[in-house]
């Protein structure tokens, strides 16, 4: 017998299985058994090539970024600190080899707060901790106190969520010009209603821009800017609260504030704790919310450090001395980062 025959009337006829459709035995019983067909064994160099893809895939895939960020920040962090080193004027800034090169000259005039660049320095930083201080309380306290409100479900709460989270969401260069507009001193929408409408201002119409009220004109748009943030990150931490520690302490007769104190705080320690770092290093190096509010020279009342920075480098055209001024502050923000983290983090250990 030669394979499988087919019987027609009276004639028996061979039946002929194609070659391509020969069963193989061994995937047949694997798969019979509920198994996977064998695999051809792999060689040592397979081995060895896929061993090194997995151990250098991660690499390759954080490279890009690893590229960008020493292209945007590292490379120019370094070229202002060889900047601070050299006297820059504007007489050697078409050709850096013939800018004398100074060593800490720089910093000593800097620092020298007798002189008048150390004084003006000091002046300038002394206004921006009380600005940055100001700013991050108070957009941390509207935050929380919004993210408090809108904790539990209500009719038009997501309406509200939207409203709050809309300058946040606005560039940055289009709301500021905005509140440029409506602290105008004869059109603007402040003035307007302060003075026309409430009459909570005698006399003439106060100027917003300029002066002593320049600084609290500059605080109202950056916590205008920033509390949505706070927002932001304190609703994503009460969405980890257990509902079951607010009944806890509703049935052991805790307040409104006595939850407040001892189950919403405490349970947003981790997120606070990076929110007002993030709060801190934007705020004190916030330099396009006075640049567009004042047209690029700020009253002193509202020289933020950034904008002093800016002028010393580009209006007196000595960049040697603005290149000093941003590595100190760059080394003082850093300090201020660590010794914050390494706070918290005993904080943490002891709690």
């Amino acid at each position: 017998m030669t394979g499988p025959q087919r019987v027609r009337g009276s004639a028996v006829v061979p039946v002929r299985r194609p070659m391509h459709a020969a069963p193989d035995v061994r995937q047949h019983n694997a798969r019979a058994h509920g198994g996977t067909p064998s695999r051809r064994p792999s060689t040592p160099k397979q081995r060895r090539r896929r061993r090194l893809r997995s151990k250098h895939l991660p690499y390759l895939l954080v490279l890009p970024a690893v590229i960008l960020e020493v292209a945007i920040h590292v490379v120019p962090m370094l070229v202002g600190v060889w900047m601070s080193l050299l006297e820059l004027t504007q007489f050697h800034i078409q050709d850096w080899s013939t800018a004398p090169f100074v060593g800490l000259g720089n910093y000593t005039a800097t620092l020298d707060f007798s002189s008048e660049t150390g004084k003006a320095l000091a002046h300038s930083f002394g206004i921006t901790v009380l600005y940055t201080s100001l700013s991050v309380f108070i957009s941390w306290l509207f935050g929380l106190s919004a993210a408090v409100f809108l904790q539990r479900p209500f009719r038009g709460r997501a309406l509200l969520r939207t409203l709050f989270l809309t300058p946040y969401a606005l560039p940055v260069y289009a709301a500021v010009i905005t509140w440029g507009f409506l602290f105008q001193r004869d059109t603007g929408l402040v003035n307007h209603v302060l003075v026309d409408q409430f009459g909570l201002v005698d006399g003439e119409r106060p100027f917003w821009l300029i002066g002593e009220n320049s600084f609290w004109a500059l605080l109202v748009v950056s916590v205008w800017r920033t509390w949505p943030f706070a927002l932001l990150c304190i609703t994503a931490g009460l969405q980890n609260v257990p509902t079951e520690m607010y009944e806890a302490a509703a049935i052991d007769g805790a307040g409104f504030w006595r939850r407040i104190t001892s189950v919403t705080l405490p349970s947003l320690r981790p997120i606070n704790q990076v929110l007002l770092l993030v709060l801190f290093l934007w705020t004190f190096n916030d330099f396009n919310t006075p640049y567009v509010l004042f047209g690029g020279s700020a009253p002193p009342e509202a020289d933020l450090i950034s904008i002093h920075i800016y002028n010393s480098s580009f209006s007196t055209w000595d960049f040697g001395t603005g290149s000093a001024m941003s590595v100190a502050l760059l080394l003082f923000l850093l300090l201020v980062t660590a010794v914050y983290l390494v706070i918290t983090n005993r904080r943490r250990n002891h709690a």
